[in-house]
């Protein structure tokens, strides 16, 4: 008998918040600490600030009721950016940034389009990254396409806070449902509405009805539905929150589990509103006696300042082994001189048992400011470790220049165990200041991350990688939003070379970036020769590189203007008598204000993982808002022991991925080798021209409605601004990205990596069938041994002519023989084919199948999505008619047609 894993643990694990930080708060039923960021390139306007006063305060008494009077909106701050004048009612932020706000004013990139979207790549219940709104979009009347921006915000909201999908599919906006009629893809079935064909020319529209495709059975491509301006239905938002009548979510009554929508193939078939009340905002949230919220929102406007950072450097004993403390000033050196932005004001201070403020801040400005820090970073490692008092000589250097902490920033690197952390934990929540912690090495003390994760600050881990510590300082950029501000990782790379020998690079510099560009080399004995070499030929030797001053075995060329496009080529020489390790580090910024660079970020599912539950990678690849595709993302973990884990990241839109070509590439980890901290790096790269832009529209957001019926009249909206189809991708050049993401801590987990397989394969999500003559043929992307690892053992592939009885009872299905079926590595396109017996196939039979795979354990993946396959004869093509326009009316022919209902 085949065992099934009880995967609710594995499940659970999801549901837990991920690496974005947030300072909402839900208390007595009312949201605190929402932030609303406008980017530093949005022009000034008062306009602005008031209609996200208005959405926001809509929006509250919206969402009450659309909760059942659960939840509203109670304290929002909207941060205004430098670029904007100061006034006396702007304060400044605490730990609210850009790049941690809930919510984003930014201009598309592209012109792709106002439509407000949340980026969410998460599994079902679990939050999304941010909202996006235009300026556009909060400044014109957009009531007649999306419905009232207060509407449009809670639609908005449900993606981002509860992780619940769109209910409509405009990939596939009409289905065939299991009574055979065609049904637009919507929630609920009681949405009333008209399909047609929408032809516009010179300003001015027409419409007729749609017609059948003979070849499918579906309507005709283009084919729109029309909703009825005046219905009765309640739901549901996550559908048409433009309606009037729509005022909840879809329930486990009223949910429509067949449509092919995103919410029905993420959420196995759940309901919107059975998702919401699983939610951890609803788990202790009773509904309130009041029958509207108890007060309207109140809103904080906060102007951010220039950024201000104090390095609290740990110089204590046991920063001389392993040459720690050559490599904290090697990476703090890169910080100072690469990475902070100009204008920014920055402090340091050195700890072992006591501290000491070795630079109060101090505005960089120049190359001279820039030495007159670095000349202060320690030289000697010796005493104990006080990290309390470390902290608190930052907070004195700050203040000590009449600058205030809230909203400072501090980073925090030590290695070693400090038993007190306990007794600054109160004074740093009060200061307001946001903590960057960097471990170094596996005896740093273990209370480090609460710093980080109750500040909202980055956390870091580096060990055996040379490069940790530079890799960690280049992450803690700018947060502000301005993308001339933010430095970029082009590369970061250690090279063992033995002695005498030469070793060979290159670096690809591509036309979004090349402002503010350093090639740095790094030594463990002696400075190894140096050939640099641009596209054009210009050559950089060993002279030019400058040494640092302070015998840290650094050297860095900066490149005068700006870097020249294309290839450049390095060569370094040991000319050493011993072999050493040379590190080779290249940073960069934005080409232009106007055009955003290619950037990558990437982040694990959460900060914490026990073993043997999997967390999951992210990397997310784009040039502005725009998805890239096409290119090699590759992880590389490393444990607390050092050990390195490299993972090739998908976008596949299978295992772990949930949505193909979106631009975020992810992949399920679960190689633990022992308890602790675990660093993350990604290294993005685009080669041989493979890499190219995503002008698809996003998911996950408001529908763009294409007008109402009113009293039997169609009123269309003006058409929506023509974005380039799918398929029609700009290509972008070759590139590099290297990124840290972070640290996380894993328990449970035993020292070896050699642990039994106790994980099934990944459940699949993207079967497809149709038929070919007498035979269904069926196409799906390869689950692993181990999730998406591996290669499964076999499959067992179930068909049935009732939906529901396979949905509901998968086990008791017709078997189909697959014994011929051998399965592929994980990622790889299976195809399979059979013939439906024992069932009779004749025109018009209709059969639903669905996959489990099974892995050498004998353990089964949760059962796939449900594909469906229609034995069809196409008809005549005079004889199919112009259908009616109720789409509850139409009856099918007989039709073969391939689908994806993605229910499980």
């Amino acid at each position: 008998m085949v065992l099934c894993l009880n995967v609710i643990l594995f499940l659970t694990l999801h549901l837990l918040p991920g690496m974005k930080s947030s300072i909402v708060n839900l208390i007595n039923n009312g949201y605190d600490g929402v932030v609303i960021a406008i980017n530093p390139s949005v022009p000034e306007d008062e306009k602005l600030i008031e209609n996200i006063k208005e959405m926001v305060t809509e929006a509250s008494t919206y969402l009450f009721h659309a909760t059942k009077r659960r939840v509203y909106f109670r304290n929002v701050s909207i941060l205004i950016p430098m670029t904007w004048k100061s006034k006396s009612e702007y304060f400044i932020p605490k730990q609210e940034s850009y790049d941690q706000a809930e919510v984003i004013v930014a201009n598309p990139y592209l012109k792709h389009g106002d439509d407000p979207y949340t980026l969410q790549y998460g599994r079902c219940g679990e939050k999304g990254q941010y909202i996006h709104f235009t300026p556009n979009f909060l400044l014109t009347n957009n009531l007649p396409i999306y419905g009232s921006r207060g509407r449009a915000f809670v639609h908005e909201w449900a993606h981002l806070r509860w992780g619940i999908f769109d209910e409509y599919n405009g990939d596939q906006p009409f289905y065939i449902s299991r009574r055979n009629t065609i049904e637009a893809t919507r929630c609920s079935t009681h949405i009333t509405g008209t399909n047609v064909i929408v032809k516009c020319q010179g300003g001015s529209c027409i419409t007729r009805p749609c017609r059948r495709d003979s070849q499918t059975g579906l309507y005709e491509a283009k084919c729109t539905f029309i909703p009825e301006k005046s219905q009765t239905a309640r739901e549901s938002i996550m559908f048409m929150q433009s309606l009037h009548s729509v005022t909840e979510f879809c329930t486990e009554k009223t949910h429509n589990v067949e449509a092919p929508n995103l919410q029905n193939k993420m959420c196995n078939g759940k309901s919107t509103w059975d998702v919401i009340m699983n939610s951890t905002d609803f788990q202790n949230t009773s509904p309130m006696t009041e029958m509207n919220p108890p007060t309207q929102p109140t809103f904080s406007l906060l102007k951010s300042k220039q950024r201000v950072v104090c390095l609290v450097l740990d110089k204590s004993g046991s920063m001389s082994s392993e040459d720690r403390l050559f490599r904290m000033n090697q990476a703090a050196e890169l910080f100072l001189i690469q990475i902070i932005e100009k204008g920014s004001l920055v402090g340091m201070v050195t700890f072992d048992s006591v501290a000491e403020i070795r630079n109060n801040l101090t505005k960089i400005t120049d190359d001279n400011v820039y030495e007159n820090i670095t000349a202060n970073l320690p030289q000697e490692a010796n005493g104990g470790t006080s990290i309390c008092r470390g902290l608190k000589a930052g907070f004195q250097a700050i203040i000590q220049s009449q600058q205030r902490t809230s909203g400072s920033e501090i980073i925090l690197l030590t290695d070693g165990e400090d038993n007190e952390i306990h007794s600054c934990i109160e004074e740093v929540k009060q200061s307001g200041v946001i903590i960057h912690t960097i471990a170094l090495g596996p005896s740093a003390a273990k209370e480090l991350e609460t710093l980080s994760d109750m500040t909202g600050g980055h956390r870091f881990y580096a060990n055996k990688d040379i490069n940790g510590l530079t890799n960690a300082f280049s992450r803690i950029s700018s947060r502000s939003g301005s993308i001339t501000q933010q430095t970029i990782q082009l590369e970061s790379k250690a090279l063992a070379i033995t002695e005498k020998k030469w070793v060979n690079g290159t670096v690809p510099v591509d036309s979004t970036v090349g402002n503010d560009t350093f090639f740095v080399v790094t030594w463990t004995i002696k400075k190894p020769e140096i050939l640099l070499q641009d596209p054009k030929g210009k050559k950089y030797k060993t002279s030019d590189f400058k040494e640092d001053k302070l015998n840290i075995h650094s050297a860095r060329l900066r490149i005068p203007g700006i870097a020249e496009t294309g290839t450049w080529t390095y060569s370094l020489l040991n000319n050493h008598a011993s072999p050493q390790i040379l590190t080779v580090t290249v940073t960069t910024r934005a080409r232009s204000p106007t055009t955003p660079p290619v950037t990558a970020t990437a982040h694990m599912s959460q900060n914490t993982a026990h073993y043997p539950s999997p967390v999951i990678v992210y990397a997310q690849v784009s040039q502005g808002f725009l998805p890239v595709l096409g290119i090699n993302v590759t992880a590389i973990i490393e444990t607390e022991d050092g050990h390195q884990v490299t993972l090739e990241l998908w976008d596949n839109g299978a295992g772990a991925d949930t949505v193909k070509n979106d631009g975020i590439y992810s992949r399920y980890f679960t190689d633990y080798r022992g308890n602790g901290r675990y660093s993350l790096k990604v290294h993005a790269e685009a080669r041989n021209n493979t890499a190219r832009l995503s002008l698809r529209q996003p998911q996950n957001k408001a529908l763009y409605i294409p007008g109402y019926i009113e009293n039997g009249k169609i009123i269309l909206n003006p058409p929506r601004p023509e974005v380039k189809d799918d398929l029609a991708k700009a290509e972008i050049e070759d590139f590099s990205r290297l990124t840290s993401g972070g640290s996380f801590t894993v328990s449970g987990a035993p020292p070896s990596g050699n642990h039994p397989s106790v994980l099934p394969p990944n459940k699949i999500i993207d079967l497809e069938a149709k038929f070919k003559e007498d035979h269904i043929q069926l196409s799906w992307t390869a689950p692993g041994n181990v999730l998406d690892k591996g290669k499964a053992n076999s499959y067992i592939i179930r068909i049935s002519k009732s939906f529901l009885d396979l949905q509901k009872d998968f086990d008791n299905a017709t078997l189909v023989n697959t014994s011929s079926l051998k399965p592929k590595d994980a990622g790889s396109d299976e195809n399979f084919e059979f013939k439906p017996e024992p069932f009779r196939i004749e025109n018009g039979t209709n059969f639903y199948i669905a996959v489990q795979a099974i892995n050498e354990a004998n353990l089964t993946s949760e059962v796939s999505n449900i594909a469906q396959a229609i034995k069809f004869i196409p008809m005549p093509e005079d004889s199919v008619p112009a259908l009616g326009t109720k789409i509850s009316a139409i009856n099918l022919a007989i039709f073969a047609l391939a689908m994806i209902l993605s229910i499980v």
